[in-house]
């Protein structure tokens, strides 16, 4: 649990680093310069340590980049707004792949209920494309605090209830398909 929290951290860091900085300053360009700063000094110190960077990492950084850009050059914070949509468009187009969650699952879980786990994976990409359509819905808004709070506590507050109610479902169809092969004698 504590490597996925710290994977979403390190997939949202410039997000991160936006929202403290432009809640601390009130300013939507320092804030914006930032955060591109921070997504450049990220890949910077990845490439340092050796890492290999995806495509999900260059493809974040170009949007911070380029929707950075354009909020700094215009100061219309919509643009830089958008951009979690954007990332959360992706993710569940990747996630419309039928099965992609089974690599992900214990042995147990992919062995014993592999048709709920491919229905999970589609039900966490019908999230995903509903996310996105939320943020870009609030970020057209123009309004930060409102996007701030549907950042940070909706969409993440989504994403862990959805990843506890899918941990308790497939414990219990688990142990439920475990118990009755086990009375069947298979």
């Amino acid at each position: 649990m504590k490597d996925v929290f710290a994977r979403l951290a390190h997939d949202f860091f410039s997000t991160i680093v936006f929202l403290v900085v432009y809640l601390v300053t009130d300013n939507i360009v320092l804030a914006t310069a930032v955060a591109i700063a921070g997504a450049i000094a990220q890949v910077i110190y990845a490439r340092i340590k050796g890492e290999e960077l995806g495509f999900m990492t260059w493809a974040s950084l170009g949007l911070v980049i380029v929707l950075g850009g354009a909020t700094i050059l215009t100061s219309d914070p919509r643009f830089v707004l958008a951009k979690p949509a954007i990332a959360h468009f992706a993710i569940g187009a990747v996630m419309l792949k039928r099965g992609w969650m089974l690599r992900y699952m214990p042995p147990v879980v992919a062995e014993t209920i592999p048709e709920y786990v491919t229905f999970a994976g589609f039900a966490w990409a019908v999230l995903m494309f509903a996310l996105g359509a939320g943020t870009i819905a609030i970020a057209m808004t123009g309004d930060i605090k409102l996007w701030t709070l549907y950042v940070s506590v909706i969409a993440l507050g989504a994403k862990v209830a959805a990843f506890l109610i899918q941990y308790v479902a497939f414990r219990v169809l688990v142990t439920g398909r475990i118990r009755a092969a086990g009375a069947t004698g298979t």
